[in-house]
């Protein structure tokens, strides 16, 4: 009986255009990359600054084995933290300019774990429907009632926000700072004045924005300008710009230690393998000395912009490295993707439901080291095989 089930489940996602398959890479995280066998040009890596292949995160990474082995044997509760771990947690605190950080084996747990920790059944959490997956089942999954609002609607979250100014003990107010679907950056300043007006906190996630916003790679926050008071919980997950894995949870001293008192998710799991602590610190490194890096990226986005709509190609406005080209429906974004494929160019085709129904879209990331003509390479296979697909 199960098996009948979960083979229905199969096929109706089959003849909705929604299975996903994996694609094998079998080089390093790079602009070129051999797929499948095949060469391309890739253009979904959320690898921003092209550190994951840095040869001085590499090189951190080796002498992390070397000196802590593959793996850290228990949770940072029991034996498994280290001062690699120490080491990035205190480097991190420092860049953001905040009390303490802490240092959790991947962005989901830590939203898992925060919002967990955090709220209780009489409290609120208020959500952006745009928020990544992590924040939402987050917010499901904790005893506390969620609301969510229209996407960038401020006026929306006003509303809810009065509507429960009194049934809620604790009201936290939750969003990505850089929204990874479509690339647009939150109102972050706008969120920061109703958190006041409604004596509530801000949670940012900002996995696609640290590193690669703000004058110093500080993401969304510096980006706006804000203390660590206006938003008391910033999520800094280190698998986008930094190359790694794992993430940052940064605050005051008092939450900290909460979160190490009461996240289950940091409680019980396996430590991060201290390599990779190590291999983020040289990734933090590179990104406070290189700003270069960030000034390339920022040029290669604006020459996208203006090089699509040169080709009237019209994109959802976006000032990021995430570039978004919506098509509507699922078959047809799928089978313009595997002729982008066939061309030499790796696009993924997003979705439901990581995207809202005939919303499906070719989702394109910018990094560092791509140039030019490969932008021109791709914007004008697109142009040619969207007009064909008509």
């Amino acid at each position: 009986m199960l098996s009948h089930i979960l083979n229905q489940r199969l096929h109706d996602y089959r003849r909705a255009d929604l299975y996903r398959t994996r694609r094998i890479l079998t080089t390093p995280q790079s602009v070129l990359v051999i797929c499948d066998g095949k060469s391309q040009v890739s253009f979904c890596s959320n690898d921003y600054l092209s550190l994951a292949n840095h040869p001085d995160v590499i090189q951190a990474f080796k002498k992390g084995v070397e000196k802590y082995g593959a793996g850290s044997g228990a949770s940072q509760l029991v034996s498994g933290y280290n001062e690699a771990h120490q080491a990035l947690e205190e480097a991190f605190a420092k860049f953001l300019k905040r009390d303490r950080a802490l240092l959790f084996s991947s962005g989901y747990l830590a939203n898992l774990g925060v919002l967990h920790a955090l709220m209780r059944q009489e409290d609120g959490i208020f959500q952006d429907k745009f928020n990544h997956a992590s924040l939402i089942d987050a917010g499901r999954l904790s005893s506390a009632c969620l609301q969510r609002y229209a996407h960038g609607d401020i006026e929306h979250l006003k509303l809810l926000l009065h509507k429960h100014t009194k049934k809620f003990n604790q009201k936290l107010i939750v969003t990505d700072g850089v929204f990874s679907m479509n690339g647009s950056i939150a109102f972050l300043d706008r969120l920061t004045e109703q958190a006041k007006l409604h004596d509530a906190w801000l949670m940012v996630d900002d996995a696609h924005g640290i590193g690669v916003l703000g004058a110093t790679g500080g993401g969304s926050v510096e980006h706006f300008n804000l203390s660590q008071h206006e938003v008391p919980v910033l999520i800094c997950p280190l698998g986008k710009a930094f190359g790694c894995c794992g993430a940052i949870v940064s605050g005051s001293e008092i939450l900290i230690e909460n979160l190490i008192q009461f996240a289950r998710t940091f409680i019980y799991t396996t430590a991060l393998p201290s390599a990779v602590a190590c291999a983020a610190l040289a990734s933090l490194k590179i990104i406070q000395q290189e700003n270069f890096r960030r000034e390339k990226l920022n040029y290669l986005i604006r020459y996208f912009k203006q090089a699509a709509s040169r080709r009237n190609l019209n994109f959802q406005q976006s000032d990021t490295a995430i570039q978004v080209f919506i098509i509507g429906d699922a078959a047809r974004t799928v089978q313009m993707s595997e002729k982008l494929f066939a061309r030499g160019y790796l696009i993924a085709a997003m979705r439901s439901p990581s995207v809202k129904k005939n919303q499906a879209c070719l989702r394109m990331t910018l990094n560092y080291l791509h140039e030019e003509k490969h932008i021109d390479g791709l914007l004008n296979n697109l142009a040619e095989i969207y007009a064909a697909s008509y």
